[in-house]
């Protein structure tokens, strides 16, 4: 196959085939071969005259050369040679014997395409050859006489590494693409020379040629182009296969290699040349008809047909002058002067659609000296200097620094307030709850004179002054000479102090133990004592701010390895060869070329960008090499200049192309690099530039879109079109329609990019722009339906490809400042911008883009703004008098009372327009609502830069907002600086430990600021200077987030600033957690991808690694910073059965008072979304509490410690739900008592089980209310966990707000949340409801009002959280859930109402049990009896043996006992009798615990022959004398066979943990006791007596009366049996009972909860105060006339109806109406 390969690099494969018939007067295959030979022969002849070249020098040079190929003119840089006149006149006659306008374009194609053809081998015409076939160039490309020595153009692959200035490079000019005989000559260069070497002073070993007298160039003999050559070019150019020549069809790598000239051995990389690159088939310089779809008409130039005796060249030189190479900023720099831009000549034949009225000048037209060319330049130093100065820096970010400078100023190491150097304690304010119960614990305090801690018992609402105070007088007699205040309390087993001004039971710390009932124990040190390892010192406070320096060891996405050190060094290389190069003028011609290869090099390390000042720069290099013989009067008249000005076109055009490397050097550090520390300041009012104001301009918006750089070539063969979409934003909103630019193909010169150079237009006023406004841009992709990787079978890509955005703000930093440091106005935009293109993981698609690029690669968009001579600043209006809002005239009644329920909403979402013009129109009249700001703000129909004074008016004017309140104007809703700046001024009220709950979204707020230096990020920064624990959460936030693909680099320099700022202590600590987080998740990905059989051997060998690490030295957890490990307890690691493998570690702590720490580290999993969620359920604790209502909240911590890996805490004595049920087999969730058996076993004692029992109910109503508000799903009992004290919680939330777990087409959650039968048992305490219930639903009812009233705060914390890439909060719809789950517009009353049937659904649904059910059999991995340390049987905490407790003798059931606790049933007394025992032991065991003891013996013994077991089940009732009676001499005979069996068996550790005694046994409960429950026999009201009370809610609000009946208790009814009971209830008088009401009927009960509304509308006050309310409570039978069980009647004019009365009213014998 014939390979075809442009100048873009681009190739298609043709079939060959003979040609069919060749042109008249063509010289034949014989003659040509002929000639060919006495050429080569004439050649080595005379080389045989040079002098020989050494071996180490006849290298060959490398074949891969980097093409040069223009992005906008046809290629005029192929070196030439003379040639002589009869060889002209023949290849003119051979050329004059076709016939052009006969010839077709099929023939045309053969002829060119056929591969003897492009061989040699047959003839063809050689006019042709080296000529550049363009249909548009009039003039063609120089080329040499001979058929073997035309030059092609190449091109290397677009990711060719360029790592060091160093680095070999190849010929630009390479050899020839064909075979020939051995010989020294190749393209007139010597083989290759090592880059940036001076040459030697030696005869090279090419054919020479006739020097001119400098300063006149080398001249050589040109053949002339008549109109019939350019008539055939032009028709060459038109065929179908150049047309095609610029979509990708191959790569370069593919290219045939090719021999090289040189008699030596072949390079390593082979030449990628194709035969037929004589041909100039570059895209770049031809219309793109097929490729391009907004071709313009504009700026299209006529073409020119030169005379037949002219000299080409002259075209050439013509056109040099006449057009400029490009109309971006830095491509009309020319030798130091600014070139006005002018109409682009469409010579290339591309669509130019550029403004002829847009003028964008140089970005800068002075460089410092050592840009200039000059011999002997490359001063490494020199350059690095340069480097330094205000055109190589972002003054934006040479500005934050200096912002950071003076912010750690204001934080001197000297000033211990805010520098301890170690953890202060959290605080949580909470309410006292329940007067005196419970507000006194025991407090050990150890104290270094004191052999044993001094224990005593204090208040938990004592200072911890007065603490230190009690513990000083044990070793003190005289307090008066002791400074109270420079003694400390510090935690034990944690780094953290206690506050001294705050209560004692304020303290986090405290608070967690008196939840675990844990002693309080405390160190006392005097402040002197306490180790200050984290404390800045004054080196801290003088060392540099380097944004840089300290995020090495930080994880990235991309990591920028340009420096400016290592970029001095790659312009020292590129200087270097200039200066060999013009010290050697003789042999320019192969020098330029190591020039161009250290210019391409130099691209190659900036992200592949390649402007188009260095493409055409390169263009007339090349060209100036290549002069003419003879020259038109213009040109020599030219040349004339030159000389007087003693430099000659080469020197000019290299002057140029250095101009445009260091442009290019220059852009690159502005747009990518951070700001060097010790960077040239410069004095303001050195670059002063004349301004005016934006509000007074009439120009529309405008820029150009260049080209975007630095692809893969993965896109080159996936996508034939590529178009950007361009719009202008703000607070979110496109402020205009969206632009789309052309559709353009893939272009290559050095390497391949994506050029449009095309205006963009918004016809849009710059006067009417808000300040903040951004330019977003979008790439899109269209697939090459005949690419490979795109089949046409998946019919879903055949779509554009979302490939990447951007966005920019649209007025820049300007460094300007008033005298508070604050900047003035920004400056809109201008001159050339490059920019990132990033793309979300959720955009990514799977096709072509899905390889585009990997982590070290970037894509960067270049576009030029216009560069006028006079700035264009944005500057606000003035702002507006606010008029006083007693002044207002009220409004409407109506109106104010809709403007009311407006204002009172939690949030502004929701809102509907007619809302917002309601709430705009009346905004003054809202001030008295000081929490509707937000709401008003994001009514405002236009945010122009008219709008701007009343908006800012209303802002100042406005009563401060609280700090929960202002969180909202922080959203992305809200851009305006101004506004943005104050909410940030009302945060700073709240304290350090509220805003470390909401960090996160502080965090992700800043992703909406539109500038770098901002209010926000200056106070989180100035937060974590003053306190530890600040600066640890936000250091872990900002590492996660530097990952975000659009805004990593902001939050890179933020994290850059927070450790410049800590000390060097704490830096070391961070960057330990670092290290260590990275040994542990290398070891769980380790363990994860292990075999299951093989994972034990992998963690014990990777925890060898950790543990060694250890060694070295302690190291502070990242879950928080006052928890020291000093080495893991390796036999305590292991890790979970579950799909993530995670590891379970057990760390020893390295305060000797503390105890094991004990945690988990999850890889492969994303822990944001858990955090996100204990985040929420830590603040809904939090409000509970300073509420009063402490629902025993289990707040663990979890931190995500990078991509998809994190570490969270373990809760000790805790056991997840499905370990609880399989207990009693796969089954065990249908059984209601598994958890109420649990937890007796671990508090066997009454108290401790009713305090257990407690805990349970208080726990589940939290769990029950967060996990409904958050829509936590995917609940099986495996997430659901229970401690051995009682408290429920939740633990894995991989999936929240409503997004259920699937199964297929099945809905795993389908309950509200989980509330199952065996939690209501233990709620309960037995099967039948009883008041306890009714306190669980209270208790779930308050906690869900008390969330209710804070529903705009989490609204905004999950809002400010929407882009942060959680992949289940992502947007409105998923916020639209949690405020639909809160009701926000509800009453209190109604939402109780809500509540209580949300119970009810979650309770009856069988669903979550089967679902419990499934997971039990998934995870069935039933391997035998459990491991050491856990239970052997559900009800012994331990497992016993026979050495521990002794032989057993004898045992046998000595009689049987009637329990009521929890419910009725029988226990067995078993008398054992052991050896050196006198008195037996009795233990008390149940029927189903004998049968849990079987079958257990069954599957620890398969072989064995076991005694038979009784049948369980029985006919009729189970627990009663008689059934029980006949178990106890079935079990006896039982046992005695048990006993009797064989020692395996008989003496099993199962057989004596069996017979051990607990704790209930030793009570002695079955042989006396526990007093029963006497069965009453409920007294019929006929007989007089009434029993029970219910509990009403009557409130009155619109003229409507609203009775609540909620629980009722301590029913009885006339038969003994569980009544029916429902409220019926009549307004008094009633005559025509049109007042009846009624609730729902509640099956078998006598404690039922109804929490139903009962609505009385159209009753005035006056009308109710003369009613009287009658209630009845009866219970509804089937068979018989319903059942009347009490009722009260109640006089409303006894109530104050302005407010709700809740109340509980005993029930009475009244009349039944």
């Amino acid at each position: 196959m014939a390979q075809i390969s442009s100048g873009n690099g681009y190739k298609l494969d043709r079939p060959s085939s003979p040609l069919g018939a060749r042109p008249k007067g063509v010289v034949g295959k014989e003659e040509a071969l002929r000639m060919e030979a006495e050429a080569l022969a004439k050649l080595q002849r005379e080389k045989r005259h040079t002098l020989p070249v050494p071996a180490s020098s006849t290298k060959a040079l490398p074949n891969t050369a980097a093409s040069t190929a223009s992005t906008s003119r046809p290629e005029k840089d192929l070196i030439v040679f003379p040639e002589s006149e009869a060889k002209k006149k023949e290849e003119k006659d051979a050329f004059a014997d076709i016939d052009v306008e006969k010839l077709t374009n099929a023939e045309l194609e053969k002829l060119l395409l056929d591969d003897n053809f492009g061989a040699s081998k047959m003839t063809r015409p050689s006019s042709l050859l080296g000529c550049n076939l363009s249909a548009s160039y009039p003039g063609g490309q120089a080329f040499s006489p001979s058929p073997f020595h035309w030059t092609p153009t190449l091109s290397t692959p677009s990711n060719s590494a360029l790592s060091t200035p160093t680095h070999p490079q190849a010929s630009v000019f390479p050899s020839a693409p064909f075979p020939k005989p051995p010989c020294s000559f190749q393209n007139g260069f010597t083989p290759a020379m090592p880059p940036f070497v001076h040459l030697p002073a030696q005869q090279a070993p090419f054919l020479s040629f006739p020097h001119i007298q400098p300063p006149r160039p080398l001249v050589f003999q040109q053949p002339t182009v008549t109109p019939e050559m350019a008539k055939l070019f032009d028709k060459i150019a038109s065929t179908s296969e150049y047309l095609r020549n610029g979509k990708s069809s191959s790569l370069d790598a593919d290219s045939t290699s090719m021999k090289s000239l040189e008699p030596v051995p072949q390079p390593p990389e082979p030449t990628s040349i194709s035969r037929f690159d004589w041909l100039d088939l570059d895209p770049l310089s031809k219309r793109r008809v097929e490729v391009e779809e907004a071709p313009s008409a504009q700026g299209e130039a006529v073409m020119e047909e030169s005379a037949p005796a002219g000299d080409p060249w002259d075209a050439v030189l013509r056109d040099e002058t006449e057009v400029t190479g490009s109309n971006s900023p830095s491509a009309q720099v020319k030798d130091q002067h600014i070139v006005t831009s002018q109409q682009r000549r469409a010579s290339t034949g591309t669509a130019v659609t550029r403004s002829h009225s847009l003028n964008i000048p140089a970005t800068s037209s002075h460089h410092n000296q050592s840009k200039q060319v000059s011999k002997g330049s490359g001063n490494i130093v020199t350059k690095y200097a340069t480097l330094q100065g205000k055109e190589a820096q972002n003054l934006e970010v040479v500005a934050f620094c200096e912002d950071i400078a003076k912010l750690r100023s204001k934080f001197t190491h000297d000033d211990f307030s805010t520098n301890p150097g170690y953890v202060i304690s959290p605080v949580i304010s909470q309410r006292d709850i329940g007067g005196d119960r419970n507000s006194s614990v025991k407090v050990s305090i150890e104290i270094s004179d004191s052999q044993q801690p001094v224990t005593f018992t204090c208040d938990v609402s004592s200072p911890v002054e007065l603490l230190i105070m009690q513990a000083l007088c044990w070793v003190h007699d005289d307090l008066s000479q002791v400074d109270i205040g420079s003694y400390i309390l510090k935690v034990c087993g944690q780094e953290e102090v206690l506050q001294n001004k705050h209560s004692l039971g304020s303290h986090e710390y405290v608070q967690n133990c008196r939840k675990w009932e844990t002693e309080i124990k405390l160190q006392l040190l005097a402040q002197s004592t306490m180790r200050r390892d984290l404390a800045r010192t004054v080196d801290d406070d003088t060392s540099p701010i380097d944004l840089e320096k300290y995020l090495d060891h930080i994880e990235r996405p991309f990591k920028e390895t340009v420096t400016r050190k290592n970029l001095a060094e790659y312009l020292g290389g590129y200087d270097n060869q200039v200066s060999v190069c013009l010290q050697n003028e003789s042999t320019q011609y192969k020098t330029v070329d190591q020039v161009l290869q250290a210019v391409k090099k130099l691209c190659s390390a900036l992200g592949e960008v390649e402007t188009p000042a260095i493409t055409d720069a390169v263009k007339r290099l090349k060209h100036s090499v290549n002069l003419p013989k003879s020259r038109t009067p213009e040109a020599i008249a030219k040349s004339a200049v030159s000389m007087n000005d003693c430099s000659s076109p080469v020197e000019e055009r290299m002057e140029a192309l250095t101009n445009a490397v260091y442009d290019l050097a220059m852009l690159y550090l502005r747009s990518f690099c951070l700001a060097s520390p010790d960077h040239v300041k410069q004095d303001p009012t050195e670059d002063e530039r004349e301004s005016k104001e934006a509000s007074g301009t009439t120009e529309h918006v405008q820029f150009t879109v260049y080209a975007i750089h630095g692809i893969s070539t993965a896109w080159v063969s996936s996508y034939e079109k590529y178009y950007l979409m361009c719009a202008l934003t703000h607070n979110g909103r496109n402020l205009f329609k969206p632009v789309q630019s052309k559709k353009v193909g893939t272009y290559k010169s050095f390497f391949y990019h994506i050029k449009w150079d095309e205006l963009i237009n918004f016809p849009i006023s710059v006067a009417l722009l808000p300040l903040e406004t951004m330019l977003s841009l979008t790439l899109y992709g269209v697939l090459n339906q005949n690419a490979s990787n795109s089949p046409d079978s998946n019919k879903q890509r055949k779509g554009p490809e979302l490939l990447g955005k951007v966005t920019m703000p649209l007025f820049d930093f300007r460094s300007d400042q008033d005298p508070d440091g604050h900047s003035k106005s920004r400056v809109l935009s201008r001159g050339t911008k490059l920019l990132n293109l990033w793309m979300t993981p959720q955009s990514s698609p799977s096709g072509a883009a899905g390889k585009r690029m990997n982590l070290a690669e970037r894509i960067i968009l270049q576009v030029d703004f216009p560069s006028p001579a006079v700035d264009v600043l944005y500057v606000g209006p003035q702002e507006t008098k606010c008029p006083d809002p007693q002044a207002l005239e009220t409004p409407d009644p109506d109106i104010k009372r809709k403007i009311e329920k407006l204002c009172g909403r939690a949030s502004a979402f929701g809102l509907t327009r007619a809302d917002k013009q309601l709430l705009w129109d009346h905004r003054h009249h809202c001030r008295g609502y000081e929490h509707s700001l937000p709401k008003i703000l994001s009514s405002a129909p236009s945010w122009d830069w008219g709008s701007m004074a009343e908006i800012h008016a209303l802002l100042h004017h406005w009563s401060p907002l609280s700090p929960v309140s202002a969180l909202e104007l922080l959203d992305s809703k809200f851009a305006d600086t101004e506004v943005r700046s104050m909410a940030v001024s009302w945060i700073e009220s709240c304290s350090d430990d509220e805003l470390t709950d909401y960090l996160p979204q502080l965090v992700q707020a800043l992703k909406f600021e539109s500038h770098l230096k901002n209010s926000l990020v200056i106070f989180l920064l100035s937060r974590a200077e003053g306190n530890i624990n600040i600066a640890h959460y936000l250091y872990w936030l900002l590492k996660d987030a530097v990952q975000d693909p659009a805004f990593g680099q902001r939050y890179s320099h933020v994290l850059g600033a927070l450790l410049c700022l800590c000390s060097a202590r704490l830096r070391a600590e961070l960057e330990k957690q670092t290290q260590l987080v990275h040994l542990l998740g290398a070891l769980a990905e380790k363990v994860r991808q292990a075999s299951s059989s093989n994972r034990q051997v992998v963690l014990q060998e990777g925890l060898e690694r950790v543990q060694s690490y250890f060694q070295r030295n302690n190291c502070r957890l990242p879950l928080s910073p006052s928890l020291v490990a000093k080495e893991l307890n390796v036999k305590a690691c292991s890790f979970f059965n579950s799909n993530a493998v995670p590891l379970k570690l057990a760390l020893v702590n390295a305060d000797q008072l503390g105890e094991e720490i004990n945690v988990m580290f999850k890889a492969g999993e994303d822990l944001r979304q858990d955090m996100l969620a204990l985040q929420m359920i830590r603040i809904m604790d939090r409000i509970w509490l300073q509420e009063g209502l402490d629902l025993r909240i289990v707040n663990f911590k979890c931190i995500s410690t990078g991509k998809d890996k994190g570490m969270v805490e373990l809760v000790s004595s805790s056991e997840t739900l499905r370990k609880i049920q399989v207990e009693y087999g796969v089954t065990g969730s249908f059984k209601d008592k598994p958890l109420a058996e649990w937890l007796r076993k671990y508090n066997p004692a009454e108290d401790e089980y009713e305090k257990a029992s407690e805990n349970f109910i208080y726990s589940c109503a939290g769990c029950c209310v967060a996990t409904y508000l958050l829509g936590i799903c995917d609940r099986h009992n495996d997430n659901i966990m229970l401690r051995t004290t009682g408290h429920m919680f939740h633990i894995d939330f991989g999936k929240f707000l409503g997004h259920a777990q699937m199964i297929g087409s099945f809905k795993r959650d389908r309950a509200p949340f989980v509330l199952t039968s065996d939690m209501a048992y233990v709620i309960n305490g037995g099967e039948r409801p009883t008041s306890r219930f009714q306190l669980f639903i209270d208790l779930c009812s308050q906690a869900y009002n008390l969330i209710r009233k804070h529903s705009s705060l989490f609204l905004n914390l999950l809002s400010l959280m929407t882009q942060s890439g959680l992949p289940e909060l992502t947007g409105a719809q998923d916020l639209k859930y949690v405020y639909d789950a809160l009701q926000p517009q509800t009453t209190d009353a109604e939402a109780t109402v809500f509540f209580t049937r949300l119970i009810e659904s979650s309770l009856g649904s069988v669903a979550t049990k089967f679902n419990f059910f499934i997971h039990n059999l998934a995870q069935l991995r039933f391997s035998g009896l459990p491991s050491n340390d856990e239970p052997i049987l559900s009800f012994s905490p331990r497992t016993y043996t026979l050495k521990q407790d002794g032989r057993i003798r004898d045992a046998f059931v000595y009689s049987f006992q009637k329990r009521y606790n929890p419910d009725k049933h029988y226990t067995y007394v078993v008398r054992v009798l052991r050896e050196g025992q006198n008195e037996p032991q009795f233990v008390f065991r149940t029927f189903d615990e004998f049968q849990e003891l079987h079958n257990k013996l069954t599957i620890l013994f398969p072989l064995w022959k076991l005694p038979g077991f009784p049948n369980k089940m029985v006919l009729g009732r189970t627990h009663i004398k008689d059934v029980a009676s006949k178990r106890k001499v079935e079990l006896n005979s039982y046992v005695h066979s048990l006993m009797r069996s064989s020692t395996e068996v008989s003496q099993c550790d199962l057989v004596y943990t069996f017979f051990h005694p607990i704790a209930r046994d030793d009570k002695t409960e079955g042989l006396d006791g526990l007093p029963k429950i006497p069965e009453v026999t409920p007294v019929s009201p006929a007989a007089g007596r009434v029993e029970g009370e219910v509990k009403l809610s009557v409130s009155y609000r619109n003229s409507t009366l609203f009775i609540m009946v909620m629980h009722i208790k301590d029913l009885v009814s006339d038969d003994g049996t569980d009544p029916n009971p429902y409220v019926k209830t009549y307004l008094l008088p009633d005559p025509h009972k049109t007042s009846k009401r009624k609730t729902k009927i509640s099956r078998k009960t006598r404690n039922p909860t109804f929490n139903e509304m009962l609505v009385y509308s159209g009753y005035s006050k006056e009308t109710l105060k003369q009613r009287e309310l009658q209630l009845s409570v009866l219970s509804a039978e089937s068979l018989r006339e319903n059942c009347y069980l009490g009722g009260i009647t109640l006089s409303l004019k006894d109530f104050d109806l302005s407010q709700e009365t809740v109340k509980w009213y005993k029930l009475t014998a009244v009349p039944y109406f």
